[in-house]
């Protein structure tokens, strides 16, 4: 038997710090519905068509609020600009008197901005907080008792009857199911501007390039077509996605083409495969099924042939916040789906079994890095 871990006597000041620490993440939640009750009243937007700037009472009347919620959207916007969703300049102790402005974060939360870098991000945040996701987070003691077989469902899919990101999910919720595709096609076309321009040797002088992506990957192959115009680019969607693209949505330039296909059994032939924020919703297992897929697709090391991935990186090299950010997207991936966000060693792992011979990390990009893998 084990001998008991010895008592931990903290200080008083300690004492009082892990008080307000545990206040803190326990109410958490609460920034969250905040948040989205800034994206649901669009106030973002409303902040940007002011001028970027604006005071209490006229968001209140841009927003045409009832005037008795002045004080308590001042508390919402208080713990906001606290939680850095806003700045804000001259606060008074109930934020009633401050002047609210739009930063970075808030930007991507603004409608209607006619900008490449600028991909707006409500679905996105509508989806991580929508009553099934949240379910799900409040199954996960009960999912962990659970005996199941394997393959193991998520908590989501456990809970619901029906996985996320799939074409059965508007079985439960349609509303829902084009919310999380909203949301995903948003999460997954922003800053790839950045990406071009941080990591442009990636794409020079390939003459072909299939995209892998599963939902709505238009916006991101044109991008690098603008970029790299002698590129011929196919872009590898799920069925439904192509049936549900309106003709306005549709690429203009003839050297994008939309094909639809299955990551586990064909992938169009080209010098390079691309898969940009794809594998994260797969298992270890899936994932050598699709890069095995992937090395088929390419010739050669020597005549150029490269897989192109693009996820989060797990590791501490940003700091804490941006590692915390990245183990947030890690739990969001375990409760919603089967895949998981991974390490360096972890992707060496995979590689090897997908029959890969190396790989080299280009370049670590925010929380995501961009990795290319040889055959």
């Amino acid at each position: 038997m084990a001998a008991p871990s010895q008592a931990i006597a903290p200080t008083d000041g300690e004492l009082l710090q892990a008080q307000a620490d545990l206040w803190r993440h326990s109410l958490y939640y609460l920034t969250s519905m905040a948040l989205k009750c800034a994206v649901e009243l669009h106030i973002p937007t409303a902040i940007h068509h002011l001028g970027g700037s604006t005071t209490l009472p006229d968001l209140v009347t841009a927003l045409s609020l009832p005037k008795t919620k002045l004080p308590f959207l001042g508390r919402i916007m208080r713990l906001l600009v606290t939680s850095g969703f806003f700045a804000s300049d001259g606060s008074s102790g109930d934020g009633t008197e401050a002047v609210y402005r739009l930063n970075p974060l808030s930007w991507l939360l603004v409608e209607g901005v006619e900008s490449e870098d600028h991909t707006y991000q409500k679905y996105f945040v509508l989806g991580t907080v929508s009553r099934h996701y949240v379910e799900a987070g409040l199954s996960l003691a009960d999912w962990f008792r659970k005996d199941l077989p394997e393959p193991l469902p998520s908590p989501f899919e456990d809970l619901h009857g029906v996985p996320l990101v799939h074409e059965s999910t508007k079985l439960l919720d349609e509303e829902l199911d084009r919310i999380v595709e909203e949301g995903v096609a948003a999460h997954d076309n922003l800053a790839i501007g950045t990406l071009i321009r941080e990591c442009s040797d990636v794409f020079s002088g390939l003459h072909s390039l299939t995209y892998c992506c599963g939902r709505q990957g238009n916006t991101s192959a044109k991008a690098i077509i603008r970029a790299f115009p002698d590129i011929k680019s196919t872009v590898l969607n799920l069925p439904r996605v192509v049936e549900t693209t309106t003709p306005a949505a549709a690429p203009a330039d003839d050297a994008v083409s939309n094909v639809t296909g299955d990551l586990f059994h064909t992938i169009p032939p080209a010098q390079a495969v691309m898969l940009k924020l794809v594998l994260h919703f797969w298992s270890d297992e899936d994932c050598v099924k699709i890069l095995e897929q992937c090395k088929k697709a390419i010739p050669s090391r020597e005549e150029g042939g490269k897989v192109i991935i693009i996820e989060i990186l797990l590791g501490p090299y940003m700091g804490p916040i941006v590692y915390e950010a990245q183990l947030l997207m890690d739990m969001l991936m375990m409760v919603n789906t089967r895949g998981r966000q991974r390490g360096e060693n972890d992707w060496r792992q995979i590689f090897t079994k997908a029959g890969f011979s190396d790989y080299k990390i280009v370049k670590k990009i925010g929380a995501r890095g961009v990795i290319e893998v040889y055959p």
